[in-house]
């Protein structure tokens, strides 16, 4: 059997570099080459010897920064349009896009539940969000028979070497002795069943818009006390500052709905006819923590 041909569209990035390592178990079946798209020179790349084009590069974090608006479009919408379109003229059979659960918006309230469903419409809450749906509906539009398309909006990535609000969760861990008790329940996603979900979207050669995300839900005061005990380090959960967390002028900064909020995707969306959560959450905190601390 030849070797699956893999083009990742965004050098360096935390997942296309994690992909990479995740396919060496894979040698004989799998090729991969990582490009560059910053620039121009990308575009004189032969696309043609691909079967699958992984495109992973965009700008990750969210600004409220109004001046960094059109870079986000810039970036996340056109770029990706745009390697698409090469894609698809130079024959590439499958164009997987990474997206976001940003995509519906930002978290709901510390004391409201919120799970995004097969009936949930996305509506952006902000340019990042709404970048990255407009570069999924223009990539679609250039489906066809002969040029697949699979858009994937996973909720928060963390894993070894990640960024965002894990690693200040972790710190946080390590650090205080007490943490407040809010149950909250969070979709999130380990670096390692990402991985091999798009490895099985390409070996199925799959088409269409997926949402994986980990077995379990998330609640954020117990993932800090499962990172702390793998430090061995006394953190207590206290319901103490619950009524100020709660309260109606508190629940308007965005920084406590960050941390505390809630976003979930119904865990039907997320299921697959191969098992790709192969990390639940206690050994996927192990394998950050341990790994990072050796590491």
């Amino acid at each position: 059997m030849s070797k699956r041909k893999i083009l990742i569209t965004g050098k360096g990035s935390y997942v296309g570099t994690n992909f990479i390592k995740w396919l060496e178990q894979w040698p004989d079946q799998y090729e991969v080459v990582e490009l560059s798209v910053r620039g121009t020179e990308w575009k004189e790349h032969d696309f043609s010897i691909y079967d699958v084009v992984l495109h992973v590069a965009g700008i990750a974090h969210v600004s409220t920064d109004p001046s960094m608006e059109q870079q986000y479009y810039k970036v996340n919408r056109d770029l990706a349009i745009e390697v698409a379109e090469k894609a698809k003229e130079e024959h590439v059979k499958q164009f997987i896009f990474t997206s976001s659960i940003i995509v519906y918006g930002d978290s709901s309230h510390i004391n409201k539940k919120r799970i995004i469903d097969n009936n949930t419409k996305p509506q952006p809450s902000n340019f990042y969000g709404n970048s990255k749906l407009q570069a999924e509906e223009g990539i679609s539009l250039l489906e066809s028979d002969d040029f697949k398309v699979v858009i994937i909006r996973p909720p928060m990535i963390y894993g070894k070497g990640s960024k965002g609000n894990y690693p200040k969760l972790a710190s946080y861990a390590r650090k205080l002795p007490i943490f407040p008790d809010i149950d909250n329940e969070r979709s999130m996603l380990h670096i390692d069943n990402l991985c091999e979900f798009i490895r099985l979207m390409i070996d199925n050669n799959e088409n269409g818009v997926f949402f994986p995300q980990n077995s379990e839900y998330v609640s954020t005061s117990q993932m800090v006390l499962l990172i702390a005990q793998v430090h061995k380090k006394s953190i207590k959960l206290t319901k103490v500052f619950n009524l100020i967390l709660k309260s109606s002028l508190v629940i308007k900064i965005n920084l406590i709905n960050k941390v505390f909020g809630n976003l979930a995707y119904d865990t039907r969306m997320s299921n697959y006819k191969t098992d790709y959560q192969i990390r639940d959450l206690r050994e996927s905190i192990l394998l950050t923590e341990i790994i990072d601390k050796e590491g």
